[in-house]
C-alpha cells in the first residue's frame, strides 16, 4: 500500500471519530430530557408488572436484541430481571408471518398477540420510515401500549404517528453510521437510569 492511501484512509477514519463527537455533543444538548421521561416510563411499565418490547431491522434489530438482553440479564449491576422481549429473534414466527402475509406485519402481529396496555413499544428506525415499524407502533398505540421510538432524520414517518403520551428520541442526524452511534449510547442511557432509579 502506498504512502497517499494510508494517509487518505487515516484521514478518513479521524473524520469519522469528528462526525461522530459532533453528532454526540448535539444528541447531549437535545435529547437527555426525553431521555429522562423514557426511564421513568420504563420503570412504571416494569414495576407495575409490564414489559418492553423491541423491534427493528438490521442494526436496529441488533440494538433491539442489545438492549433486551441489557433488561432481562443486568447492565452495569447485578438487579432482579425486567421483562423485555425483542420482537426479532424468533425465526419461524418471522418467517411464517412473512410468507404468509406480509413482512410489513412481522412485528405487529407479535404486538398485537404479546402486548397490553401498560407495555412499552421500544421501536427502532434509523430513517423513521420502515414499513413494519411504522405497523408495530400503529398497532401499540391501538393497544394502549405506549410508544418510544428511536430514530434519526427528525424521527421520518414515525414522528407523525406519535401520540401525545409517546416519545420520540430522534439522532440528530441523516446519516445512518451516526444514529446508529447514538442509538446504541441513547440505550445505555436508558438502561443505566432504569438501573439507577430502580437501586439507587
Amino acid at each position: 500500500m502506498d504512502n497517499n492511501t494510508l494517509a487518505r484512509l487515516q484521514s478518513r477514519s479521524t473524520q469519522h471519530f469528528l462526525d461522530s463527537i459532533k453528532v454526540q455533543q448535539d444528541a447531549a444538548k437535545e435529547l437527555p430530557r426525553t431521555v429522562a421521561l423514557a426511564v421513568l416510563a420504563m420503570v412504571d411499565c416494569l414495576n407495575s408488572g409490564g414489559k418492553i418490547m423491541a423491534c427493528g431491522n438490521g442494526g436496529s434489530a441488533a440494538d433491539a436484541q442489545h438492549f433486551a438482553a441489557e433488561l432481562m440479564g443486568r447492565f452495569e449491576r447485578e438487579r432482579r430481571e425486567l421483562a423485555a422481549v425483542a420482537l426479532t429473534t424468533d425465526t419461524s414466527i418471522l418467517t411464517a408471518v412473512g410468507n404468509d402475509y406480509s413482512y410489513d406485519e412481522v412485528f405487529s402481529k407479535q404486538v398485537r398477540g404479546l402486548g397490553k396496555s401498560g407495555d412499552i413499544l421500544l421501536a427502532l428506525s434509523t430513517s423513521g420510515n420502515s414499513k413494519n415499524v411504522i405497523k408495530a407502533v400503529e398497532a401499540a398505540q391501538a393497544k394502549g401500549i405506549k410508544v418510544i421510538v428511536l430514530s434519526g432524520n427528525g424521527g421520518g414517518k414515525l414522528n407523525n404517528l406519535l401520540g401525545t403520551n409517546d416519545l420520540l428520541l430522534a439522532a440528530p442526524s441523516s446519516r445512518t453510521a451516526r444514529i446508529q452511534e447514538t442509538h446504541l449510547v441513547l440505550l445505555h442511557a436508558l438502561c443505566d437510569g432504569v438501573d439507577h432509579v430502580l437501586l439507587d
